[in-house]
């Protein structure tokens, strides 16, 4: 019996010793490198949280939990770490749902710890008791309850392991007088799965489709962010001398610089990604499960290859073959398999070998036909965006295009840098817009699709990663759904920049208004005061940009306040009504009214 050492250099006890479940819940927290946990205080956890500072856990306190559990979504992904999460019983925790399933559906190990109403008072109807399981059995792949004081550190060490094994979110639920009492227990030690490459079988089929392919494509997707394997998808892809295209909300997953990069698929994505990709005759889907969102035809090209052979490569084996037909399913690691792949084919003649310059140059010509449009795509150019554009122009300020503004933001973005996306149809627009060159850098709230995300989990992110820059997109509708955090950033020198693009209307929703219900707005319409001043407020910088030679430069002003001088910026730009696409041409109907008194809407 005694202490050991972390790897984070901290001490924890090792073998059986007497102690109170809080101080094996504590210490088990430190086993598991937990540094930060994002939250707000409360009593049913006020024994455990008395301890952490001692520990070496900060607790940052939040506006909401909501945005906690963003955080720490956003802590997780940048740092391949856990992110940790935590509440006051009943409100507290049902506060977090929306963020739990973003990090569900991001594939992200956040921890959500969920002190619960006391045992003597369960099914009384007692002040802030809820059934905290049920909330969030849908949005976790595991669910931890302390049914004993005696198995807190058991349970506790399993919610850590699994987050990191299922890859994705799991929940700790600890009735809140279950953190007293004594207790003999040991701290158990993390166990970490050593993932392979997949079966042999599965992987040499792989290797003879693609030594006949003639046009194959790789689909780099989160599981080679997660896996950190850029290198290893690098490596085969260039092997290959294949088109890679980043799968839906996963820019960070192939560097832009790279000649074989194409940008990504899905909504409001990259022509050329889906030009080439419409061309194959063998897809890689590496690390992605094929969501039927990052796979929909956009810019009137439904460009799945129908009659291609499908390799998809995912460390869920319950996610091969879910979404779209396929020829080779292989349950594996991104990186590990890729690499196992290369080395399958490194002495082989392949069949794209003696095509490798043709495509080399296809690949460049469809990527600059792409770039040349995007830089003349200055603004929208159906009917309703066209009346906006003159409507604005009579009235008093200068509005700019919105797509523009993206451009001028991309050539200023800085090395290294991290951005969070809102749902939205600007943030939507921006995918053809955000470049990377390393992975652990792009986080958009993915096929879950809530308001409220990008501020909160950008915060996180630079929590994990105070020498990067961090960067927040939002639409001024989505923005008012978590722009108290900036409060949270100020207070705890937690740095960040926002760019609002203040078009004063919710405009994913609103196209569909124009497009379906003949321009009849209900609820569209959004009439703020100025986001740069409310930012001022509440302690941090606010910038207003309404030319568009201001755009870059207010941007790199406010990237060297946040990284010189640990200042927040709100960047508000002001942007005209004009939409891009919608998100789901196939979402909606055309309206059919039987009822006399309702017949004009149609």
């Amino acid at each position: 019996m005694g202490e050991k050492k972390t790897a984070d250099g901290r001490t924890v006890v090792s073998g059986q010793q007497k102690m109170t479940p809080s101080e094996a819940f504590v210490e088990t927290l430190v086993a598991n490198g937990v540094t930060d946990i994002f939250g707000i205080m409360g009593s049913a956890f006020m024994d455990a949280m008395d301890i952490f500072a001692p520990a070496g856990i900060r607790l940052v306190p939040v506006v909401h939990e909501q945005g906690a559990a963003h955080m720490a979504d956003g802590y997780a992904r940048v740092s391949g770490r856990h992110g940790v999460v935590i509440g006051q019983n009943g409100p507290g925790i049902s506060n977090c749902v929306t963020a739990i399933a973003a990090a569900y559906w991001a594939h992200s190990p956040v921890v959500m710890i969920t002190p619960e109403a006391g045992t003597m008072g369960t099914g009384l109807g007692g002040f802030q008791e809820a059934n905290q399981l049920p909330m969030f059995q849908e949005f976790t792949k595991y669910q931890a309850h302390v049914n004993n004081p005696k198995r807190m550190a058991e349970y506790t060490a399993r919610a850590f392991d699994r987050a990191l094994s299922e890859i994705g979110p799991t929940q700790l639920n600890i009735p809140r007088d279950h953190f007293y009492g004594e207790i003999e227990t040991e701290i158990p030690d993390p166990q970490r799965l050593d993932r392979g490459p997949g079966g042999e079988k599965s992987l040499a089929e792989a290797a003879e489709l693609l030594a006949t392919a003639e046009f194959p494509v790789i689909i780099s997707g989160g599981g080679v962010v997660m896996a950190d394997g850029v290198e290893e998808c690098k490596a085969l892809a260039e092997r290959l001398g294949a088109p890679v295209v980043n799968s839906y909300q996963h820019n960070d997953s192939f560097p832009a610089s790279h000649p074989q990069w194409c940008g990504p698929l899905g909504y409001q994505g990259s022509k050329a990604a889906m030009k080439l990709i419409s061309q194959a005759d063998v897809v890689i889907a590496l690390g992605t499960r094929l969501g039927p969102f990052g796979t929909l035809p956009q810019h009137g090209m439904d460009y799945w290859p129908k009659n291609a052979k499908i390799i998809q490569i995912d460390a869920d084996h319950k996610m091969l073959g879910l979404v779209k037909k396929i020829t080779v399913g292989i349950c594996g690691d991104a990186a590990a398999a890729a690499t196992a792949l290369t080395d399958r084919l490194a002495d082989r003649t392949l069949a794209c070998d003696a095509t490798r310059e043709e495509r080399a140059a296809r690949i460049k010509a469809e990527k600059d036909a792409w770039e040349q449009e995007l830089s003349e795509w200055t603004h929208e150019k159906d009917p309703y965006s066209l009346d906006m554009i003159a409507e604005q122009e009579q009235e008093d300020g200068n509005w700019l295009h919105p797509r523009q503004v993206l451009r001028e933001l991309e050539k200023a973005m800085p090395p290294r840098v991290m951005v969070s996306t809102d749902i939205g149809n600007i943030n939507s627009v921006a995918h053809s817009y955000l470049r990377f060159e390393e992975p652990r850098s792009f986080f958009a709230p993915m096929s879950f699709g809530n308001c409220g995300y990008a501020l909160p989990t950008i915060i996180g992110a630079k929590a994990a990663a105070m020498d990067r820059p961090a960067i927040a997109y939002a639409g001024d509708g989505a923005w008012g759904m978590s722009m108290v955090e900036i409060m949270t950033a100020v207070r705890h020198d937690i740095p960040v920049t926002a760019v609002v693009f203040h078009n004063r209307q919710w405009g994913a929703e609103k196209k569909n208004q124009v497009d379906f219900y003949n321009r009849r707005f209900v609820a569209g319409e959004l009439e703020s005061e100025s986001f740069a001043g409310i930012a001022q407020a509440m302690g941090a910088e606010g910038i207003v940009v309404d030319k568009l030679e201001d755009v870059g430069p207010a941007l790199q002003r406010a990237v060297d306040a946040q990284m010189n001088e640990g200042r927040t910026t709100v960047i508000e730009i002001m942007c005209t009504r004009e939409l891009g696409d919608p998100f789901r041409r196939d979402a909606l109907q055309k309206p059919v009214r039987h009822l006399e008194k309702y017949q004009d809407y149609v």
